[in-house]
């Protein structure tokens, strides 16, 4: 009965607001510490007196500009339904953005737990509790250390329910590692992810699921081959059109997609063919790439090295 008030509720609400599209969104914030030292992380180059000098003006001036770009993938419509991001040091940052930096207009809830990398960066999720109920959320541990690997963040996988979908919505958000200067074994710990998260996917069989996040790969990558066998990829995947659509990332004078959106087949009906990539000008430098935050360990001031991505949810 709970869930037929809820979506009732919900489309009434829909109404009243000339019922849009739910926005599911998905950045790499780069690197959003708060200034204080976690005894458990090595966050060291991003205190006051670490390499990167991150200072408190540094740090809320981040927190603007995560607010302004949230606000612009928003633009006339509500806002995104749910925001997956990484590279989020810690519930503290989570708090600050959503109830003391503009965003708190937003009113968004976010789910964060504590993850095993050494940095102290994790996957984190902001939701609007007017668009997605949230019915629970799990961590998903890869098994790095057993395999002789680093710790990387957990997969965050979250489920709830949204008026434009008729069952439950699953949200699954991963940070894969790295492959800077990570080589063959770079490679090996990205497929010993990939295969964590294929397990998840099977369990989800037949379900509704949406997969975001940095996956540290273009989308002709060949660690998506067993992905693409379980979900439908809303990315660019010819060679002609993935150069004419830049990408998410530069480096190295080169564009790449390494941040993706993907669904279950069941909801292409439902959902986008194409994602939208945040290329708007204070996110860009005159140059027209990623306006960073740090260049190595220079401060640019810019707001992240990637650049957002969205898709809609189609109203009925």
């Amino acid at each position: 009965m709970w869930r037929v008030v809820f979506l009732s509720f919900l489309f009434v609400l829909c109404l009243c607001h000339e019922a849009r599209a739910q926005r599911l969104a998905w950045w790499n914030v780069e690197n959003v510490f708060d200034c204080q030292h976690d005894s458990l992380k090595n966050d060291y180059v991003f205190l006051p007196e670490g390499s990167y000098h991150w200072t408190r003006s540094r740090y809320w001036k981040k927190l603007d500009n995560l607010s302004r770009t949230i606000a612009a993938i928003a633009g006339d419509d509500a806002w995104p339904m749910v925001i997956g991001m990484c590279e989020v040091e810690n519930d503290t940052v989570l708090r600050d953005l959503t109830r003391r930096s503009p965003l708190r207009r937003a009113r968004y809830s976010y789910i964060h737990e504590e993850g095993p990398d050494e940095r102290g960066v994790d996957v984190a999720l902001l939701y609007d509790s007017l668009q997605f109920r949230l019915l629970g959320h799990k961590m998903v541990r890869i098994p790095s250390k057993e395999h002789g690997f680093s710790p990387t963040r957990d997969i965050l996988h979250a489920w709830g329910l949204c008026p434009t979908l008729p069952d439950t919505l699953h949200i699954i958000l991963v940070h894969l590692p790295s492959r800077a200067n990570s080589g063959r074994q770079g490679e090996k710990h990205r497929r010993l992810a990939v295969s964590t998260l294929c397990s998840l996917l099977d369990e989800l069989a037949g379900k509704s699921v949406v997969l975001m996040g940095d996956f540290n790969a273009e989308p002709n990558d060949k660690i998506f081959r067993n992905i693409y066998e379980r979900m439908t990829s809303l990315m660019p995947q010819r060679r002609k059109e993935l150069l004419q659509a830049k990408g998410t990332y530069f480096f190295r004078k080169q564009w790449s997609y390494l941040d993706h959106i993907l669904v279950s087949p069941s909801m292409l009906p439902m959902i986008e063919k194409r994602i939208n990539v945040g290329q708007f000008s204070f996110l860009l430098t005159k140059e027209g790439v990623p306006f960073r935050t740090f260049q190595g360990p220079v401060y640019k001031g810019g707001v992240s090295d990637h650049l957002p991505i969205w898709v809609d949810l189609l109203s009925k």
